[in-house]
């Protein structure tokens, strides 16, 4: 197979939860512990750095991996899901995954003798990741959590430092409905004896880590506690997201944690990686500005807590122009909680409802009739393309178009600008 004939093979024999939803969900450790044996454990010959979170585990890891590789550690980051190219999934200093390299381990998974039960595409992706970065012989592999934590796929690692961005209500259909239920799973990438670095709490979540962290004799470090105003406000990034302050509060007290364990990391080193994060790490579609006039902003907030800050900030930038209209191009998938996403809404927003080009997302339609009925200015268009097209023919220089509501929405407009 080429690569194209290997990518579709692998979109159309195991459903991705992030195109399909709950069809391709399969929680527990059992597949992944015997795809590791399969291929000889290579999760066990890395040095990993364990990311679990609601919203910013994206960021943080790659603001972590990002300053290790400036270090000058070969650094491996695994993510997901990807935006417009599946290789995304697995980098090493910030180089994506050959196309070879992904079509010789499907041929090697094809022609093998696994006799266990059948893989998630997020399992069998995650193994592809590991198997090349031990065979890459990487100093330290970053590894965001897919989904949840204690269940996820991600948690057969071992890992040195484990860090918890935050807990917020998303997938609450697989990870419980209140924030001790979400964080409890969260909290099961704790491990014994191994430090801990929570990014954020509530009362009702910090109770959930500490209890946790006792229970196996965690060193837990709470960075909302050793917040520094001054030290983050002058931190050189591109993350421009209100939001990404606290994630770089969280990835500062990491690192911190990981040169407590004896890892050699130099302030220069974090200050390049922080400004340098996008090259370095390959991150984008957070606050990710396209261009000024319009000015014109993506971002992959997807839940109450990312829009609700999204949304503050929007007010913001637009209460600053003059005559200026903020045109927001916006879709959601279909599971999210979509009444309370719509009752954040800005009301003096011009909306182009879209859907974008997945199984899973919310129809067009029902999003403008949803939209109709809160009372907002909206006009639906059946893709992002067309919903895009739109917006920048409707908009004078001082307006400002946002585009965003789901991780699939910022993927198809990357996926244009390609």
């Amino acid at each position: 197979m080429n690569y194209q004939e290997t990518l579709e093979w692998l979109f159309a024999q195991l459903p991705m939860f992030s195109r399909t939803g709950a069809a391709a969900y399969k929680p527990g450790l059992e597949r992944s512990i015997a795809l590791a044996e399969h291929f000889d454990n290579p999760h066990k010959k890395l040095r990993c750095v364990h990311v679990a979170g609601t919203n910013g585990k994206g960021s943080v890891s790659s603001l972590i991996a990002a300053t290790l590789t400036a270090q000058g550690y070969k650094t491996a980051l695994y993510t997901s899901p990807h935006l417009t190219d599946f290789r995304e999934r697995m980098r090493i200093d910030g180089k994506m995954i050959p196309e070879s390299e992904v079509t010789d381990f499907v041929t090697r998974w094809q022609s093998g003798t696994y006799q266990g039960d059948k893989p998630s595409f997020f399992e069998l992706t995650m193994m592809m990741a590991f198997n090349w970065f031990a065979r890459e012989n990487v100093d330290f592999a970053i590894i965001e959590v897919g989904m949840g934590g204690r269940l996820d796929s991600t948690n057969i690692i071992t890992p040195l430092l484990s860090v918890i961005t935050n807990i917020s209500k998303d997938h609450t259909q697989f990870l419980g409905d209140t924030l001790a239920k979400i964080a409890a799973e969260k909290a099961g990438i704790i491990k014994p004896g191994i430090p801990a670095v929570i990014g954020e709490a509530t009362a009702e979540t910090e109770e959930v880590f500490r209890k946790r962290a006792a229970e196996v004799g965690a060193p837990l470090r709470e960075a909302y506690r050793e917040t520094n105003s001054e030290v983050i406000d002058s931190i050189e990034c591109p993350l421009a997201g209100d939001y990404q302050k606290k994630n770089l509060n969280t990835a500062r007290i990491a690192i911190d944690a990981l040169r407590k364990l004896g890892i050699e990391i130099s302030d220069d080193a974090m200050k390049r990686g922080f400004r340098d994060v996008e090259i370095l790490s390959g991150l984008r579609g957070r606050w990710q500005i396209i261009k000024e006039e319009p000015l014109t902003i993506c971002d992959t907030g997807h839940n109450e807590a990312g829009l609700t800050y999204n949304f503050a900030q929007l007010k913001r930038y637009i209460d600053n122009r003059r005559d200026g209209t903020l045109r927001m191009v916006i879709g959601f998938v279909a599971d999210k909680d979509i009444d309370t996403i719509l009752s954040l809404l800005p009301n003096f927003a011009v909306y182009y409802a879209t859907q974008a080009d997945i199984p899973r997302a919310l129809p067009w339609e029902t999003l403008v009739e949803k939209m109709q009925a809160q009372g907002l200015e909206v006009k639906g268009y059946p893709s992002v393309k067309s919903a895009i097209e739109q917006a920048g023919t409707d908009a004078s220089d001082q307006d400002i178009i946002y585009i965003g509501g789901s991780t699939f929405v910022v993927a198809d407009y990357l996926g244009l600008q390609s």
